[in-house]
């Protein structure tokens, strides 16, 4: 039986076997991401609709895992639609999209191109 550590903001220690292997989880709840072992895996599951209604008030946009902010596409006072990405950060090598989790408005860009940034950093306030 594998034993799972939580060791940091969107950090886990997996022990199996008598091996430990660090594994880096990231993205919202129906999206998740792993980083594992220099592989990327993707779990998409259905969203209920309570979890699709727009949240009220403002909400944030955090680094799952530290990273390079490799792009931004959001700026301030734009529209976006849940699921478009607004930021891409790179981490171990592998890009990461960073996406709504609902409809808003984008409030203020916290992050630029070429920024190192800690896991939990807000990247992005939103309406």
């Amino acid at each position: 039986m594998a034993k799972v550590t939580r060791v940091g903001p969107a950090t886990y220690r997996v022990e199996h076997d008598g091996r430990q292997e660090i594994v880096y989880v990231a993205g919202p709840r129906g999206s998740t991401w792993a980083f594992w072992n220099g592989e990327v895996f993707h779990e998409t599951a259905p969203v209920e609709r309570a979890e699709q209604a727009r949240p009220q008030g403002p909400r944030m946009l955090a680094s799952p895992m530290p990273a390079t902010i490799i792009k931004v596409m959001a700026e301030p006072g734009a529209a976006f639609k849940r699921g478009d990405t607004l930021v891409v950060v790179e981490a171990m090598k592998m890009e990461l999209p960073i996406t709504a989790e609902h409809d808003g408005i984008v409030k203020a860009v916290l992050c630029h191109e070429g920024d190192l940034v800690q896991a939990g950093q807000t990247l992005v306030e939103l309406e």
